[in-house]
């Protein structure tokens, strides 16, 4: 509707878009001399009437051709019905304000069922009916809302013009955005842990990196569908605010491995570190119990991180060397103060050695050079045969949503022995460390899954071979005496049960503390978790393991 004769009375302008085409007459002829100053009451009212009847006509040329930009216009007009899907438009116009026109849209959009994501568009057809009838129909939607345009004279020809602005599409708009109407995205899911607890992401914060990845995922193997949008798009075609929903997206429901109890337990853990994060992982069968970080940014290190691990890469080493027969847990092995191999120098962290004493003695207390001691008699691809082949490390892993699978490359020169405590080359995160600690637990690699692989079909890593029984059991008698009475002890004081640890401290170019690595497991759960420069595995990373083992009952 337009105003008339400024008595607040009005016209309604109503047509289906791609209706008729003809032009429109306006009321600014040519005339000998050109028009100056500002349009008069009667060329606003005219102006903007004229063009708010062609656009609602959809003669989106002619309603161009009433604005001062007619290419910038006709583009957002077509894309008005081209891309925000409007099939029907009709106008309210109020009493203008001098040269502004309010007015108030009514836009009809349809939108076909059939493109949305999770919708069975074949559902309930049978031979005979119609075909939309089959599909579910268009999905139909009314939007209004209210805009407003400016007359302006034009500094060629004198005509009062519609002052073109992206604002006058609607309101929200600035210059180089336009309107789409189209999916909000994957369908919606509400995940939920493994006893059927909603996971709520302002609970639970760490979650809110991971649940839109689920979504992504498995919005539409959950049973969820697609909603259907209005929003503006800028220019480099980046999706941005949502000005009207069309249909709202039906939520599928999403089982996942979490614990919501343990989950409960690792937020608030990471949360008294900076740059913290820890994962949580079932030994035997790979479910991810928990995974949190605390960080300044939103990345989820847990999962994606690539530190090298330090000590608690040992657990690794000391199965390798268990099973080339070079050492035993109750077999002697030096533990100087200092080591060379490589053309490096090593030494153990405060200095000290241990006279006459076993591999099991220097697993507990973390010495360095025992191991490093052992490099010469290795090959570059030991270490990483045994990282990959029984560990699973590197093994492509498909968790549910992406994750960084560790690495143990092959080796020669002073990455040999660097790597031997999780030094050098060798990158991992506490996803790959707290899957350590489970396979060390069970005795078997199992891939740490986040969602379960029956959901949708995909392969999972497997592992060439277990530990050898006498080796895990060695292994894990090896890391409940670093947990009861070793390095890890402090830290697992209190806990009953089965339990094990292995403390780390791995130093990082730039640095001026060493990142803090612990790994331990208590009964049905392992976790790993890393504080970056925390300084010594026990310290800080070691109270955010025991707090996670403890919540998980």
């Amino acid at each position: 509707m337009v105003g008339v004769a400024g008595v607040g009375a009005y016209n309604v302008y109503e047509a289906f878009a791609g209706g008729n085409s003809g032009t429109s007459e306006t009321s600014a002829g040519t005339s000998a001399s050109r028009p100056t100053g500002p349009p008069s009451e009667e060329e606003v009212r005219n102006t903007a009437r004229d063009f708010l009847a062609a656009w609602s006509k959809g003669d989106t040329e002619t309603a161009a051709l009433l604005t001062d930009n007619a290419e910038g216009a006709r583009q957002a007009l077509t894309g008005f019905h081209d891309e925000a899907l409007v099939s029907k438009v009709s106008f309210e116009a109020g009493q203008s304000n001098g040269a502004k026109v309010p007015f108030h849209v009514t836009a009809e959009l349809s939108v076909g069922k059939g493109e949305r994501k999770g919708e069975d568009s074949d559902a309930g057809m049978n031979e005979g009916k119609e075909a939309d009838e089959g599909k579910g129909g268009p999905e139909h939607s009314t939007w209004s809302y209210d805009s407003a345009l400016r007359v302006v004279r034009g500094k060629t020809t004198g005509k009062a013009l519609v002052d073109w602005q992206p604002t006058v599409v609607h309101p929200a708009l600035h210059r180089g955005e336009s309107l789409q109407t189209g999916s909000d995205g994957a369908p919606p899911v509400k995940a939920v842990d493994r006893n059927g607890a909603e996971l709520d992401a302002e609970a639970l914060p760490s979650l809110g990196a991971i649940l839109p990845a689920l979504r992504e995922s498995y919005g539409e193997k959950a049973g969820g569908v697609q909603g259907i949008e209005v929003r503006v798009v800028g220019e480099g075609g980046e999706p941005g605010r949502t000005l009207h929903t069309v249909v709202k997206g039906r939520e599928g429901t999403l089982r996942t491995t979490l614990d919501v109890n343990v989950q409960r337990a690792a937020e608030a853990a990471v949360n008294d570190y900076r740059q913290a994060s820890v994962v949580v992982v079932k030994p035997g069968s790979g479910d991810i119990l928990a995974v949190a970080n605390h960080r300044t940014d939103q990345f989820n290190a847990a999962f994606q991180g690539r530190l090298a691990p330090g000590s608690t890469m040992k657990v690794v080493t000391a199965a390798m060397l268990m099973e080339k027969g070079l050492v035993s847990a109750d077999k002697s092995v030096e533990c100087p103060k200092y080591a060379s191999a490589g053309g490096r120098s090593f030494h153990n962290q405060g200095m000290f050695a241990i006279s006459g004493g076993t591999f099991s003695d220097s697993f507990a207390r973390s010495c360095n050079t025992a191991f490093i001691g052992l490099a010469d008699r290795l090959s570059g691809t030991d270490l990483s045969n045994e990282a990959q082949e029984v560990f699973g490390l590197g093994k492509d892993w498909k968790a549910g949503i992406p994750t960084f699978d560790g690495s143990v490359p092959q080796s020669d020169g002073a990455d040999t022995p660097a790597a031997l405590i999780g030094q050098g080359r060798v990158q991992a995160n506490p996803l790959n460390m707290a899957s350590v600690a489970a396979t060390a637990k069970a005795g078997y690699f199992s891939q740490p899954v986040l969602v379960s692989p029956k959901l949708d079909g995909r392969p999972v890593a497997h592992a060439s071979r277990a530990l050898p029984p006498s080796v895990a059991a060695q292994l894990r008698a090896m890391m409940r005496r670093t947990a009861v009475s070793g390095t890890g002890a402090r830290a697992m004081a209190g806990l009953s049960g089965d339990i094990g640890a292995k403390t780390g401290s791995a130093e990082a170019d730039g640095q001026g503390d060493a990142n803090s690595w612990f790994l331990g497991y208590r009964n049905d759960a392992a976790a790993a978790a890393v504080v970056q420069q925390g300084g010594h595995g026990g310290d800080a990373a070691g109270p955010i393991v025991r707090r996670v083992l403890a919540a998980r009952r």
